[in-house]
């Protein structure tokens, strides 16, 4: 959010009357984590010199390898808008350090600026990303718990009465503008009790700390208005899902790589190798960037969200579409993304895909411009168009044959994730569901 020297920080602590220091990161699943220490210890803080138990870390260390160091990453200190009985609260966004003094291969915001490290070699400076998260806000119940009652009945772009939640919404752009986020955009979505609230593209790590600063506002703000905000991709049945699409450039200097006036699309070489990219990769990465059981619900014909793997400058129907903006607004935009997703990993692997497809000249499939949701299965085969994975444990299968993807992750976060997310296909698979129920009970 800014550019901080240690005298900076002291010197604005004292003047907000900061008391606590929330030291953050990431988990593999994309889990915000936080130590809290009182801000009499800000010089061990900034000196890298405290330590915490990676062991109860999903995903971390085994407990004989346990002691682990947060380095906080000073240009992402702030201070909280809401105040303690003490004072304020501010936060640092933390990189984890082995005690050999190394970056942990575990962190996933130390892997992302591993691979953007690769991106480097290859000539580029800057990969940003300007992503578009949608949550829903349900009403708490009587006993403060989230209920299935949505807030309000409101439609894409609706507004009061319609949409109840814009008193919400407003104060969360109020918050988010306070920490310094230049919002662009903040509107009603297609379904019932569902927003969307977009920001002005970054880099690629501020980019990620953005999103997990976004969404702990937005749930904080949620709940001084009596909601529940969810990042849930398909909380409700029969309605649009929320996805959270990521739209993508590469710089080098202040030039966007992806623009090409000279070009029919106005989009250069390395844009459309980008793109096939993107596309030979699209069911490796799917487990990454949809990474949670729920995220195939979403993932279905008939509510907006990408299916098909395939590219388009004029529909929205593909996985990847090319927004109409041009010179250094040009970018790549992914839909299938959905906000349940870690964002440093879901970075790591596109930015690795995308890469793939510029190093090896990958051949890009001809754009599909009319509806693929009106094609039956034949003719998109005959059109090169395939299927997306259908659930999590087919994402998993085609995780494990990209060996790219899995590169992008690294070894300790491959094998953690992929650990974690076939426990969890294992255990959705033995319940029983209340759709079952009607279906079978009676019948059987």
């Amino acid at each position: 959010m800014g550019k901080y020297t240690m005298e900076d920080i002291i010197t604005k602590v004292k003047e907000e009357n900061v008391h606590y220091l929330r030291l953050m990161f990431t988990d593999i699943l994309g889990t915000i984590k936080n130590v809290e220490v009182p801000i009499s210890q800000l010089q061990k803080v900034l000196d890298n010199k405290l330590m915490f138990d990676g062991s109860s870390i999903e995903g971390f260390v085994r407990i004989e390898e346990s002691d682990m160091y947060l380095h906080p990453d000073l240009d992402t200190f702030l201070v909280f808008p809401w105040e303690v009985k003490e004072g304020k609260i501010a936060r640092f966004i933390c990189d984890i350090y082995q005690t050999d003094g190394t970056p942990f291969a575990g962190d996933p915001r130390s892997n992302l600026k591993r691979v953007l490290k690769k991106m480097e070699t290859l000539g580029f400076t800057d990969f940003n990303l300007g992503p578009e998260p949608e949550f829903f806000l349900f009403k708490l119940d009587e006993n403060g718990k989230p209920s299935l009652d949505l807030n309000d009945e409101g439609g894409y772009f609706d507004l009061a009465p319609n949409d109840l939640g814009e008193d919400c919404r407003r104060d969360i752009v109020l918050e988010l503008e306070a920490l310094g986020f230049e919002i662009e955009a903040s509107h009603h979505e297609v379904a019932s009790g569902q927003h969307e609230i977009d920001w002005k593209y970054s880099s690629a790590v501020e980019a990620c700390d953005n999103i997990q600063t976004f969404k702990l506002i937005v749930k904080t703000v949620a709940r001084k208005h009596g909601l529940h905000a969810t990042f849930m991709p398909k909380p409700v049945f029969g309605i649009n899902g929320s996805g959270m699409h990521c739209n993508m450039s590469l710089f080098n200097g202040d030039k966007n790589v992806f623009f090409d006036e000279d070009d029919e699309k106005q989009l250069s070489r390395a844009a459309y190798q980008f793109i096939a990219g993107l596309l030979k990769h699209a069911p490796g990465y799917t487990a990454i960037c949809n990474p949670i059981i729920n995220s195939y619900k979403r993932l279905v014909p008939g509510y907006e969200a990408p299916v098909y793997i395939a590219w388009s400058t004029q529909n929205r129907s593909p996985l990847v579409r090319i927004p109409n903006s041009r010179g250094l607004s040009t970018r790549v935009e992914l839909r299938s993304v959905d906000p349940s997703t870690n964002p440093y990993l879901a970075l790591a692997v596109l930015l690795a895909s995308g890469l793939d497809g510029i190093e090896n000249d990958l051949p890009l499939p001809v754009p599909i411009d009319r509806n693929i949701y009106t094609m039956d299965k034949e003719e998109r085969y005959a059109n090169d168009i395939h299927d997306l994975p259908k659930n999590l444990g087919e994402a998993l299968i085609e995780l494990d044959k990209d060996p790219l993807v899995l590169e992008a992750l690294g070894k300790h976060i491959s094998r953690n994730f992929k650990e974690a997310k076939e426990i969890e296909v294992e255990t959705y698979i033995m319940q029983v569901t209340e759709w079952e129920r009607e279906q079978y009970l009676n019948i059987y």
